[in-house]
């Protein structure tokens, strides 16, 4: 039987292996966190400036693991083509699933359709349905740049980070670190516990009832775009998309 100097030297080893590039084990040296550090600022500074010129959008999060024959990917399929209508490009992670159908929807329709990838194992390869799109690291890097360039939030079925993405979005809104852009939520059956779950959080107090006005769940693609368009003309004046200056390359 190994000692547990052993169990722990084979565990330090096998943890050095397996996590390359693990930035929240730590402290690491502090050479390795500088970095960390100049890797996420790089990724924000190349994110920007791809990006700089793709607004306004609106953004759909969603599973990568629905095909094209589901009825998730169809509805998404169409609002992105609903979604261009508009005028607005359409922004998604970039890969399969929910994210390639909204943007296939905006592709084929004529529209502007953006992706901010993530480079993963599996999974994450990115759609051939985009004009422009970056690929990032960090999870964390990728959602700012998915918020950051959006005046609405369409969220379809999906699990953890589309959960988390959904989440992170209405915390930025409800405590005003992002504008209170509309978010919908798409597919009211797939969604119900966590509909329950915010009813019970009222009933708990942890949130308020003005709380519920920022999120709208819905079937009805027609209420989704028309719930966006309405907010967006009765709230917000859409910047027009910045002209890229030649003498920076752009």
């Amino acid at each position: 039987m190994e000692s547990l100097v052993d169990n722990k030297k084979s565990f330090e080893r096998s943890k050095i292996i397996a996590s390359k590039d693990q930035y929240l084990e730590g402290p690491n040296r502090r050479g390795s966190e500088l970095i960390f550090a100049f890797k996420v600022m790089w990724q924000f500074l190349r994110g920007f400036r791809k990006l700089h010129f793709v607004g306004p959008c609106i953004t759909v999060f969603g599973s990568a693991r629905f095909n094209e024959d589901h009825e998730y990917y169809i509805q998404a399929r169409d609002i992105g083509s609903r979604i261009s209508s508009l005028g607005l490009s359409v922004m998604t992670g970039g890969g399969p699933g929910i994210m390639e159908a909204a943007n296939r929807g905006a592709f084929e329709s004529g529209g502007r359709s953006i992706g901010c990838a993530i480079k993963l194992p599996h999974e994450q390869a990115t759609n051939p349905y985009m004009h422009k799109w970056v690929c990032f690291d960090y999870f964390f890097v990728r959602k700012v740049l998915l918020l950051k360039y959006s005046y609405a939030f369409v969220v379809m079925p999906g699990g953890f980070g589309t959960l988390d993405e959904l989440f992170e979005t209405v915390t930025l809104i409800q405590t005003a670190i992002l504008n209170k852009f509309p978010i919908v939520v798409v597919g009211t059956s797939f969604f119900a516990p966590i509909m329950t779950m915010i009813d019970d959080m009222i009933i708990a107090k942890t949130i308020s009832n003005d709380d519920l006005r920022l999120i709208k769940f819905t079937d009805d693609i027609d209420e989704v775009i028309n719930h966006i368009s309405l907010f967006i003309s009765d709230n917000y004046r859409v910047k027009k998309r910045f002209k890229p200056w030649r003498i920076l390359g752009e």
